[in-house]
């Protein structure tokens, strides 16, 4: 009998472990209240916070800690993400439309089928990011940094991504049609059957890039270096 109730008093402290590891510390839970109540969680703590499918639509998360939040299918259209924490962070098939993230820190953050349509990326660090198969229609990455981006097959219409650096980056079949990519470093990227039609790569410097199949009709590529 006292075996039996010492293996039970065992396994529920095992399960009561488990649940408290499952569970996301009382400072993350109390600014998740916060950010679903009112919609604005200014440098909140929420890392590793569980926002699959989140409607937050025009929230204000300004320098929020998001570090490794799984960001599944939310909706932050509008949103107010500007020099937030999103390291890790897995953003795949999240609507982004005119969201702000400029200064934003999305270092290793997957945005997989993303749709960032007029998303202000300005100044913010991409680096090591997957951004394969995004659509980027109209969006503003000036002087961001897109070292070692995957950016197979994304929709860069119109983008505009000047001074921007995107050393080492995979463009693969990337649409660049009407781009701005005026000083924008591009040395060493993949662009084989890349689009650039009509955009504008003026200063840019193309260096040691993979060039093959790459259209480039119409194209500004006055003082470009290749």
């Amino acid at each position: 009998m006292k075996v039996a109730i010492i293996i039970c008093g065992f396994l529920t402290c095992i399960f009561f472990i488990m649940a408290m590891l499952k569970s996301p510390p009382a400072d993350v839970r109390t600014d998740l209240e916060k950010l679903h109540s009112k919609k604005e969680c200014i440098g909140c703590y929420l890392e590793n916070a569980d926002l699959k499918g989140a409607r937050l639509s025009k929230a204000k998360l300004g320098g929020a800690d998001l570090r490794n939040a799984d960001l599944r299918n939310a909706y932050l259209a509008d949103a107010i993400l500007k020099d937030a924490y999103l390291e890790g962070a897995n953003l795949q098939r999240a609507v982004l439309k005119n969201a702000d993230l400029r200064g934003a820190d999305l270092r290793g953050a997957d945005l997989g089928g993303a749709k960032l349509t007029s998303a202000d990326f300005r100044k913010a660090d991409l680096r090591d990011a997957y951004l394969r198969a995004v659509y980027l229609y109209g969006a503003d990455l000036r002087e961001a940094d897109l070292r070692e981006t995957d950016l197979k097959g994304a929709n860069l219409y119109w983008a505009n991504l000047e001074n921007a650096d995107l050393r080492g980056s995979d463009l693969k079949g990337a649409n660049l049609y009407g781009a701005k990519l005026r000083g924008a470093d591009l040395g060493k990227t993949n662009l084989e059957k890349a689009v650039f039609e009509t955009a504008d790569l003026e200063g840019a410097d193309l260096s040691g890039a993979y060039l093959r199949g790459a259209i480039f009709k119409g194209t500004i590529l006055e003082g470009a270096d290749f």
